[in-house]
């Protein structure tokens, strides 16, 4: 009887359906997520620069230097991102080949 009703549960968990989030929202939501990480490195950058610029009364050398060094953060922290998602699409693909 425990053999039947272990046979009948695995049965019932191969037939439940995956949630799943949209395809289409969840890649919209990634690129926004990208796109929300460089203007944030570039804001920053050019918040600093700008308040040591008018803070010393210089030129805007420390705006665009910062400008520069906040792009730079962002993109690097698109590319964690990128990896990072990447790198949860391939555990999903190879938990999903182990199943089939």
């Amino acid at each position: 009887m425990t053999q039947l009703e272990a046979r009948i549960s695995a049965a019932k968990k191969l037939q439940e359906p995956t949630p799943r989030a949209d395809e289409h929202y969840s890649q919209a939501n990634l690129a926004w997520r990208m796109v929300i990480e460089l203007v944030a490195g570039l804001g920053i950058g050019f918040g600093i620069g700008y308040g040591l610029d008018l803070w010393l009364g210089t030129l805007p050398i420390f705006m665009v230097l910062f400008v520069m060094l906040g792009l730079a953060a962002g993109v690097k922290t698109m590319l964690r991102s990128a990896q990072e998602i990447q790198e949860k699409k391939l555990a999903e693909e190879a938990e999903r080949d182990e199943r089939d």
